[in-house]
């Protein structure tokens, strides 16, 4: 069983954190259009499980992912699963309506531009992503893949890379999707 091991911060100075990632030798790879549809559940509510079950466009690629409960109070490190889906608007809709006909629904869409980073690190590789996103602003993730067996030291290697760009002092563990629900609440509140 594989995890994601991830941290995620708000970015305060964008030309900063670029200096310090070529400093650090990471390759740019790619920025990408990504449209998240999350889909609440049925008979059980994903926010009070802590999971999230979504339908991801990434430009004409699609995929369906689920995302376990967080494993540790520091990261936002958890079990995914992820499926390949077939490409195109259309393949992302009837996916879309199978769900609604199974009794999913909707419960908000997340739209970002992603920046792709690739850092190769002494113990393992990072995969740094600098994400636009829509109603939000700017965040900046770093992510790798751990077996089980390795998940503390990856856990620890991508604290000490956080530490190593200056990113904090707290790591953001909600979603874009609880960041932008918490937002609208907010607003309607106000």
């Amino acid at each position: 069983m594989h995890y994601e091991v991830e941290v995620k911060y708000p970015v305060h100075d964008l030309d900063s954190l670029r200096q310090s990632l070529d400093e650090l030798g990471a390759v740019y790879e790619d920025s990408l259009e990504q449209e998240d549809l999350y889909f609440g559940h049925p008979l059980r509510d994903f926010a009070s499980t802590d999971e999230a079950f979504r339908i991801r466009r990434t430009d004409d690629r699609n995929g369906m992912t689920y995302k376990g409960p967080l494993l540790d109070a520091e990261t936002k490190s958890r079990q995914e699963v992820e499926v390949e889906l077939g490409d195109g608007i259309e393949q992302c809709r009837k996916m879309q309506v199978i769900l609604e006909r199974l009794g999913f629904r909707v419960v908000h869409c997340v739209k970002k531009t992603r920046e792709v980073f690739h850092l190769t690190g002494e113990e393992r590789d990072v995969e740094v992503v600098i994400d636009h996103v829509d109603g939000l602003g700017t965040y900046v993730e770093l992510e790798c893949v751990a077996e089980e067996s390795e998940f503390d030291a990856a856990r620890q290697s991508i604290l000490d890379l956080a530490r190593r760009l200056e990113l904090g002092p707290q790591v953001e563990r909600r979603s874009y999707l609880r960041l932008l629900l918490d937002r609208l609440s907010e607003s309607t509140a106000s």
